[in-house]
């Protein structure tokens, strides 16, 4: 059919003040005039001179070309982008699957050296002031502790008595602290208490209690406000060699501190009786300190416990009259604490210092804080840092193979462009490995590795630095030299701080160590979560998208797409779903996603039966709580009780819960384990996402488990009906990865790999659990909430009758 008009379209302009939508309605408005003259449809008003000329077009004409541009539109290209993956997940999800792995073996290679980024720290700026003469003075405490230990009766009244003394012979303010050693039990809400609201129990025993010794000296050049901590843990009931050795570095240095002109902070020496565990007393001391006066929590122990209000046992005494204090002292608010000790283990070649970072809940302090000790101790004391390391990683020869292969990368690469820094020496890679599994695994148990996690609990930088002597016993010349070196340590770390105008925030606060200069970033180790993760939303979509396509078809009655959900890849996605990548080019996309969204209600069944599974986790979770008020209860029975009662209550919420509600219609769909596989899946990267913000290395080592399940999940009733070398393989896999995906068995393979065989017992595993509640780690609510609910949807996907 000709066109009534041949004449060109002219070019349509906006008027002046018309919006779009108003200009389209006045040119339908035109459309809907009698016909006229082409004279006649011209205004030639002097009102309508700057009005363009519209041409005459009948409405049928219109209307064929407004639904021709409709056709043309496309959708935004993130969102071709999205239909692209989800159309091609299966190959996507190897590819970021092997790309998340390898990122995580390159991280000790991609790590960078470290630096401090607060300027104000100055580090080793300034000569040590620590001489000969503090150093005698900590002989002299030294030898006074170490000749108590020979006199048992009354040893720990005068080993408190002693370093009060010490303490305020130098011109110190001392007071005492009384604490009550917490009982450790399973409670829910401890997960999600601050550390001010675990009182002292009703029924302690008075008799049980420790004392620690405080002394504070106040700035000459400062107001108050701030206050830097050094802390020496010590048992009171017999101090030993190597506290009395950290106490007399403390001192030294405590002493000093008394006489500088240029200190501006206030600092605190806390003397920390370690008879019930450092933690607990540097806890105790913390949760005190920070309890307001008007609160009334201050004084709960006194008034439970009044006859035992005489702290250090030494009323006879005129120096306690004169020099100590009964209230709580403080001082101002803390800007860094630092925990001396004097290891056990002695080095062979060298004095040694280790660092000690972890908090609770994978919580680190300011990078710059480790910065500080690691340069001063390198630098200026010229002792060997360490950090601790997997020793097991030292010994793996794939880890070998692996970093000589990045060894002659990184050769190929510089002679390629020599300016290319990529690829180690294969022995520092081994290094580096076994030191980042280190640091990922004591940040995913969630516990401290030292009294200086309580410290994160108030969000104070602390550090535990452990020294070590080249030989365990010390001549006399030779403990002056280790007493003055590590006393000048101290001194440092303490003029840098004292520099600082505000508290750590420059540096890092998330990041992984690899050796103690050397850190992995967070914008480089989430690299390698984000490419893990990634393949589990792109899968999920794409196996919603298919079975709700295969569900359409079969109710209208089409023929079903001719790759079924037996024949297709681990993975269901191949190119069914690419009729939804054509369809994003016409205007029927929105068509097609309404009929998806409307048709496919199968989903509700199994987010329902996800949603009693994860319930079910949480009782799970819970179950502790009681098992704990068992009286006699060994851990390898609290274990076997924990079992029956997690299996029992799963059948009890099933049939309560999911019987009822299941839908008649759904053993007709083929279908349906692939719809409770995509929110099986959705669930876990939900969980998963969700933990990478309270604890990453949690969520990455708990991906490296859960995402392999989800993705390779496929009933094995299907494999075996088809019964070739590919289904067998898959069933082989998922068997493997179900088995060891179950939380006790991966203890046991990971505690066998790392420690041996030889002492597993079947309740190490309840001790394990029982030591993360008692420290709130959130790795037991990730244990509970999200990987063994997302173990038994995949075990549940395995074995789902088709």
């Amino acid at each position: 059919m000709q066109p009534m008009f041949t004449s060109p379209k002219p070019e349509t302009k906006l008027l002046p003040g018309f919006t779009s939508e108003l200009h389209h309605f006045v040119f339908q408005s035109f459309l809907t005039f009698p016909k006229r003259t082409q004279t006649e449809t011209n205004f030639h008003s002097p009102l309508n001179q700057n009005l363009p000329s519209i041409p005459f077009i009948p409405a049928a004409m219109a209307g064929a070309e407004t639904d021709t541009d409709t056709s043309k539109a496309k959708p935004r290209p993130i969102v071709r982008l999205g239909i692209f993956l989800i159309s091609h997940s299966f190959f996507f999800s190897v590819v970021f699957s092997a790309a998340g792995v390898l990122a995580l073996l390159l991280l000790p290679v991609l790590a960078k050296n470290t630096y401090i980024s607060e300027n104000s720290l100055m580090p080793g700026s300034v000569a040590p002031m620590l001489s000969d003469q503090e150093v005698a003075e900590a002989n002299r405490l030294i030898d006074d502790l170490t000749a108590l230990n020979s006199k048992p009766l009354g040893s720990v009244i005068g080993s408190r008595r002693l370093v009060a003394q010490y303490m305020s012979n130098s011109g110190a303010e001392v007071s005492f602290h009384k604490f009550h050693p917490q009982i450790n039990q399973f409670h829910p809400l401890h997960f999600f208490s601050s550390p001010d609201s675990r009182r002292i129990e009703q029924n302690v025993s008075c008799a049980l209690h420790g004392v620690n010794t405080v002394g504070i000296i106040r700035a000459p050049r400062g107001d108050g406000k701030e206050a830097i901590v050094l802390v020496t843990p010590f048992n009171s009931a017999k101090v030993n060699k190597n506290e009395a050795l950290s106490l007399g570095i403390a001192y030294s240095v405590f002493s000093l501190l008394t006489r500088v002109p240029w200190l501006a902070k206030d600092v605190i020496w806390l003397v920390a009786d370690s008879q019930f565990g450092e933690y607990a007393a540097v806890s105790a001391w913390l949760r005190d300190y920070h309890t307001p006066l008007f609160s009334g929590l201050g004084t709960i122990d006194a008034e439970m416990c009044p006859e035992s209000n005489n702290l250090h046992g030494m009323e006879e005494n005129h120096f306690t009259e004169r020099m100590t204090y009964d209230g709580f002292k403080r001082a101002g608010t803390m800007a860094a604490a630092l925990v001396v000790k004097v290891g056990d283990r002695a080095h062979q070649y060298e004095d040694s210092l280790s660092i000690y970072a972890e908090a609770s809940n994978g919580q680190m302090p300011n990078l710059d804080l480790i910065n500080t000790v690691n340069y001063l101790a390198v630098h200026r004391q010229g002792l060997r840092v360490k950090v601790e390391k997997l020793r097991s990683f030292l010994d793996m020869g794939w880890l070998e193979t692996l970093g000589e292969m990045f060894e002659l990368l990184g050769h190929y690469a510089r002679s390629i462009n020599p300016q290319l820094k990529f690829g180690i020496p294969a022995a520092e890679y081994i290094e580096g490995s076994a030191t980042l599994a280190s640091s990922l695994y004591y940040q995913a148990l969630g516990v401290p590795t030292g009294p200086h996690g309580a410290f994160r609990d108030y969000q104070v930088d602390a550090i535990t630095v452990e020294i070590l002597p080249k030989v365990y016993t010390l001549g006399n010349r030779r403990q002056n030299d280790f007493l003055l070196r590590s006393g000048r340590l101290i001194e440092g770390v303490v003029q840098s701080v004292n520099n600082l105008l505000e508290k750590f925030h420059q540096s890092f606060f998330l990041y992984l160590l690899t050796s103690p200069s050397k850190f992995v970033s967070v914008g480089v180790y989430m690299i390698a979560f984000v490419l893990l993760v990634a393949p589990l939303p792109m899968v999920a979509a794409s196996l919603f998208v298919n079975a709700s396509n295969s569900d359409d078809s079969l109710n209208t009655e089409k023929p079903a797409p001719s790759a079924t959900a037996a024949d297709s890849a681990p993975l269901v996605t191949a190119y069914e779903s690419s009729p939804l990548l054509s369809a994003a080019n016409s205007s029927s996309l929105a068509t097609t996603a309404g009929c998806i969204t409307l048709s496919s209600w199968k989903w509700l069944y199994a987010a329902k039966k996800s949603f009693v599974v994860y319930l079910w986790g949480s009782v799970v979770s819970l179950l502790p709580y009681f098992i704990c008020q068992i009286p006699n209860c060994t851990p390898t029975t609290s274990f076997i009780i924990w079992v029956l009662l997690s299996i029992l209550s799963l059948v009890v919420m099933y049939m309560i819960l999911a019987s009822p509600f299941s839908d008649a219609n759904n053993s007709r769909s083929q279908k349906e384990w692939a719809i409770l596989k995509s929110v099986t899946m959705s669930a876990a990267f939900i969980g998963l996402c969700l933990m990478s913000i309270i604890n990453f290395a949690t969520a990455e080592i708990g991906g490296l488990l859960i995402v392999p399940m989800c993705l390779m999940a496929y009933p094995l009733k299907l494999d075996v009906k088809t019964r070739s070398l590919r289904t067998i393989s898959r069933a082989a896999c998922n068997l493997v990865l179900g088995i060891v995906g179950f939380p006790p068995v991966t203890f046991i393979v990971l505690k066998g790999a790392f420690e041996g065989y030889s002492s597993i017992s079947v309740g190490d595993f309840w001790s394990w659990v029982e030591s993360l509640w008692v420290w709130n780690s959130a790795t037991y609510l990730y244990i509970g909430v999200v990987h063994l609910p997302s173990w038994v949807l995949c075990i549940h996907i395995l074995f789902h009758h088709c």
